[in-house]
């Protein structure tokens, strides 16, 4: 209560307490305690006789008739109030009321006003909201604490899981397979997926038409059992068996028996290609133009690879040429006589070095001439070899009264690049 609110100056009025005769034993005792009995039951049932001094007899209540009220003396208090001071208590309780407590309560203080109900009902919620999640929340960690711990304890009386070489070796395969499948299948859903298979294609046949003669003529010297038959391999050339009269070179150790074709042109790129497609074109030019039985150097030239598109069965003939070596024999059949040659050297020069077939006129020689590397037309390889029968110190001169001079040495058809440019 303010000091500035206005208060009626009133004296508040203070009942006179009784005393009650002093008295010592267990009686005295025994009246406190009925005194405070009554003042209870006065509280609880309305009761204005509780209030007796003790030692006297509480009359019963009539049954029509309250009992009255206890006399109290007024007593003049010495707290002098303020202008305007209000006694509260005082008119509270000089009120005629029914029941006691009505006095001091007062029902209007306690309305609740919606708004502050529904902020007390949202902050008890939050309050159980938070101490439930809370608690859960702990179960949680503690429950996967648990979990964590036993998952490190090892497991009681079982062995180490092993497993053999093979089956680790399957399931690694199994995992590099299904690794390889799911990328395949990302790269086959990308949109660039088709345009670059498309170059791919294109890039392999392109490479396949360039390059095809090096893949076929390496499948021919290496794979190839060759076309030799066993019936002519040469045991004794000296036995005189009879020799067929078309021109033949028979080289045993790399299985060529091969027709010898004579009508080329030496300086004819295109006649030479055109004969060496039958067989082995013969290389006549100055210098060297012997023929079997002759002084002077014979020339032979063969293909060591060549276009699938060529025609001709002879487009490897010579694919196995470079694995001849010195003592190697080499047959020609010319006439209805076998001619038997030695080899003595091998040479690889450039295509325009044609003077080194130039070897001489004083004895009987054979000179196979291939391209090399193997599938390209880069160098020319030369295999030289001496006649060693018949005799050739009974060979005769060679007639070069219709021999060529060519720029450069028998070569393979162009390529697929030097065909679609024109190139030679």
């Amino acid at each position: 209560m303010r000091p500035d609110e206005n208060r009626p100056a009133t004296t508040p009025s203070v009942p006179a307490r009784q005393q009650a005769p002093v008295r010592r034993g267990p009686a005295d005792k025994d009246a406190a305690a009925n005194v405070v009995r009554g003042q209870i039951d006065a509280i609880y049932h309305n009761d204005p006789n509780a209030t007796m001094p003790a030692g006297q007899e509480q009359p019963a209540p009539a049954a029509t008739e309250p009992a009255p009220a206890p006399q109290t003396t007024p007593v003049e208090s010495t707290i002098k109030p303020g202008p305007g001071a209000v006694n509260m208590q005082a008119m509270n309780q000089q009120r005629e009321v029914e029941n006691p407590y009505e006095r001091t309560h007062d029902e209007s203080h306690h309305e609740v006003q919606a708004e502050s109900w529904r902020k007390y009902h949202s902050a008890w919620q939050s309050y159980y909201q938070q101490y439930y999640e809370r608690y859960y929340i702990g179960q949680v960690y503690q429950a996967k604490k648990s979990l964590e711990a036993e998952s490190h304890v090892p497991p009681v009386h079982e062995e180490p899981e092993t497993i053999s070489s093979s089956e680790a070796m399957y399931d690694l395969r199994s995992k590099l397979r299904a690794e390889i499948t799911e990328r395949a299948q990302k790269v086959r859903k990308s949109r660039h997926f088709l345009p670059i298979m498309a170059a791919v294609c294109v890039m392999v046949i392109f490479l396949f038409l360039q390059y095809n003669r090096l893949l076929f003529a390496a499948v021919d010297a290496y794979v190839s059992p060759g076309s030799l038959d066993p019936s002519t391999l040469i045991v004794d050339p000296s036995a005189g068996d009879p020799v067929s009269s078309d021109p033949r070179l028979i080289v045993p150790k790399i299985s060529v028996d091969v027709p010898i074709i004579w009508d080329a042109d030496a300086s004819s790129e295109d006649s030479l290609n055109a004969a060496m497609n039958k067989g082995v074109a013969w290389f006549n030019i100055q210098g060297a133009s012997a023929k079997p039985g002759e002084m002077g150097n014979f020339v032979l030239s063969g293909h060591s690879s060549n276009d699938w598109l060529d025609p001709g069965d002879y487009k490897f003939i010579f694919a196995r040429l470079d694995q001849l070596s010195t003592g190697d024999t080499i047959y020609v059949d010319y006439n209805s006589a076998r001619y038997v040659y030695s080899v003595s050297k091998t040479q690889v020069v450039k295509p325009t070095d044609v003077s080194a077939l130039e070897i001489g006129t004083d004895k009987p020689y054979i000179t196979l001439i291939t391209c090399t590397p193997l599938g390209t037309a880069l160098n020319r390889l030369l295999v030289f070899a001496d006649q060693v029968s018949p005799d050739p110190n009974s060979a005769t001169a060679a007639d070069n009264s219709s021999t060529a001079a060519p720029a450069q040495m028998p070569a393979n058809s162009p390529t697929f690049i030097q065909r679609l440019f024109g190139a030679h």
